[in-house]
């Protein structure tokens, strides 16, 4: 299943990404003017989707009233740090369920791959934190990172698991196909949210490929 992430600096720009998508991810974060009570607007639609709002943009009260506001208006899925503040990761969860969504914990690392022992005790502490799903997004630098990524698939509890940069591409593509929850995607070429992101057509492309060989 490809989620396409759609980051826009305003609501209406927003609004107009999400025409025509099955399923997709808003960072909210990108949005300058990001309010609560637009959250509604957003995320009051029939399809599945996921509210993501990174530190840094917005200040963490406000982050956590739009987490919040989004889950409260219909968001499918809130997407918060492993690394969250405790209170705000823990209102967040308690608003997940309060409604019929599930909470995706993250943890990135935009610099590299941790060892194996590593990234699995990452995983254990997004679902020790709460997490119906755990996410783990590293930089690929060599094949032995991407296949170190795909091998945490080797669990039945729900994954998504993301390669950055070049090298992370293949993890992208083959993390749905062996078990991923879920991969992203871009709207259309120029339009990435994440450093080695593929665009949707292309990544249908290459699914296509890969289940017919």
């Amino acid at each position: 299943m490809i989620c396409v992430s759609v980051a826009e600096p305003t609501l209406e720009a927003c609004l107009a990404a999400l025409d025509g998508l099955e399923f997709a991810e808003v960072r909210i974060d990108k949005m300058t003017d990001a309010r609560p009570e637009d959250m509604p607007r957003l995320f009051s639609s029939d399809r599945p989707m996921i509210v993501t709002c990174r530190p840094g943009p917005h200040p963490e009260i406000l982050r956590g009233e739009l987490l919040t506001a989004a889950i409260e208006a219909g968001a499918a899925y809130a997407d918060i740090e492993l690394e969250a503040e405790p209170g705000l990761l823990k209102a967040v969860a308690e608003t997940v369920r309060t409604r019929s969504a599930r909470l995706i914990i993250s943890y990135h690392n935009h610099e590299s791959t941790p060892p194996g022992e590593e990234l699995r005790g990452l995983r254990e502490s997004c679902f020790e934190s709460g997490a119906d799903i755990a996410k783990l997004a590293c930089r690929v630098l060599n094949p032995r990172d991407a296949a170190r990524l795909l091998g945490l698939l080797d669990d039945p509890r729900p994954q998504v698991v993301v390669g950055m940069g070049e090298l992370g591409k293949i993890v992208r593509a083959a993390a749905p196909l062996l078990g991923g929850v879920f991969t992203f995607a871009a709207k259309a070429p120029g339009k990435e949210t994440a450093d080695g992101q593929l665009d949707r057509s292309s990544l249908e492309r290459i699914l296509r490929e890969l289940t017919n060989l």
